[in-house]
């Protein structure tokens, strides 16, 4: 396996129905307050990980949460999990400043993340 390594899983993203309960029981839970709050995404900083929480699943419909596994290079990772039987379902995209994600499903449905930072 030629691979590149993963940085470990830096980002969790949640789905919620409730954007305001959901932000406060997560910045109880966390013991500190959002570091980006809008109407379509809410994210904590805390440990060196990033926690966010997407209203009613985003436009990717999550319906679950999803960890992202943080990469050097998006598209070598990509290659390297579809070759090996995972299934491409959002391909890398830039979500702002430069940070691409794109997710996979395992051969369980499971859905993974990747996120490459610029």
């Amino acid at each position: 396996m030629t691979g590149s390594a993963t940085q470990g899983i830096k980002t969790v993203l949640h789905p919620v129905s409730d954007l305001a309960t959901a932000k406060e029981v997560y910045t109880a839970l966390l013991g500190v307050p959002p570091q980006f709050d809008e109407s379509y995404y809410v994210g904590f900083e805390v440990a060196g990980q990033h926690i966010g929480l997407v209203p009613g699943g985003g436009p990717q419909g999550m319906t679950t949460p999803v960890a992202y596994w943080h990469v050097p290079d998006i598209e070598a990772k990509l290659a390297e999990v579809t070759a090996a039987g995972a299934t491409l379902k959002e391909p890398a995209h830039d979500v702002g400043g430069g940070r691409l994600v794109a997710t996979v499903t395992d051969r369980d449905g499971n859905v993974l993340g990747l996120l490459q930072d610029p």
